[in-house]
């Protein structure tokens, strides 16, 4: 065997087989076992001191100072291990620029797309597009953020309303609660698609209840029904929302109006649709109207107001005739 793997010249140069084997010498050799060890020492000590930061956080319930503790590892890790990959094997500065320049024009070319959601995770994060625990959109997809990588973004997927359910968007759950299904959406379509945030910068949302009456009933007495179970359901968030709003307007210089409930007209063939406008926390809304249905049911009960639907009622036949002919 000896006689087959030769070093050929001073340069300790690998020779096998007669064939003199390019870059493959003792000196590569060293630094790939060094390379090695280095690794090996730097990744379970990554590992440690996330065991230790989970060990620290242990009880306290911040998912911020959490999540920024495990990222703050996670780049030391990284930069560590970059730094020092590089000090093993490009000990000239010149061969070093020479290397960096051609790895990143090829890595430019094959990783179009890591490297734009690696760019998008920067973004996201100093950008504060959104941040773990918000509710957003994105790349279609509706959920709230679990987690935040280099590469991708996870959210816990949550329902929609039927009113905005199209096609392959949809799901089976009507309403913005969890449908237990973990997406993974790439960083990249921060750059190519809208994101929607729920809960960032005013994390409250609008919502309303349509109820159709007929026209002959007090819809005056209806009217208030509606505004009173608004009311009564979203009295503290009303008050809490008020800082929320002057600080959105304050940075952002948009009127966001009234926030106290209001109701709504609008004239058709078969009823007259009152709809009440109010304001409320996104989790949650489900419960809300769930409660604010079961209060204006009771209360149009014993006002006598029935609520409107698509049915026809026969008043009246025309008279019937009936003659036997004679055989």
């Amino acid at each position: 065997m000896k006689n087959h793997i030769l070093f050929a010249d001073a340069d300790q140069a690998v020779e096998f087989l007669g064939v003199k084997l390019i870059c493959v010498h003792a000196e590569n050799g060293k630094k790939l076992l060094f390379t090695l060890a280095f690794v090996l020492v730097v990744l379970p000590l990554g590992r440690l001191l996330s065991a230790a930061a989970n060990g620290l956080l242990r009880g306290r319930r911040n998912t911020r100072l959490e999540f920024w503790t495990h990222q703050g590892v996670r780049f030391a890790v990284a930069l560590i291990l970059i730094v020092g990959v590089l000090s093993i094997w490009f000990d000239d500065p010149t061969h070093l620029a020479t290397a960096v320049g051609l790895v990143t024009a090829g890595l430019s070319f094959a990783l179009q797309k890591v490297i734009t959601s690696i760019a998008g995770y920067f973004v996201i994060l100093r950008g504060k597009t959104f941040k773990v625990g918000d509710r957003i959109v994105i790349g279609g997809v509706r959920g709230e953020v679990i987690a935040i990588d280099f590469i991708k973004t996870t959210l816990m997927e949550i329902g929609q309303p039927s009113t905005y359910a199209d096609g392959a968007s949809s799901t089976w759950v009507r309403s913005r609660q969890y449908t237990g299904r973990i997406v993974i959406v790439s960083n990249a379509k921060i750059f190519v698609d809208p994101v929607y945030n729920y809960t960032r910068d005013f994390p409250y949302i609008w919502e309303e209840m349509s109820i159709p009456i007929t026209y002959t009933a007090d819809r005056t007495r209806a009217e208030q029904i509606l505004l009173d179970a608004a009311q009564r359901r979203t009295f503290r968030v009303s008050e809490l929302s008020e800082e929320a709003r002057q600080e959105m307007e304050r940075r952002y210089f948009v009127s966001l109006g009234d926030l106290e409930p209001k109701v709504y007209y609008r004239l058709t063939d078969n009823w007259l649709e009152l709809t009440v406008r109010f304001i409320a926390e996104d989790r949650g809304v489900r419960d809300v109207k769930d409660t604010m249905s079961r209060d204006i049911l009771q209360a149009f009960d014993e006002a006598g107001i029935g609520i409107a639907s698509a049915t026809f009622e026969i008043v009246g036949l025309p008279p019937v005739r009936l003659q036997r002919h004679p055989e």
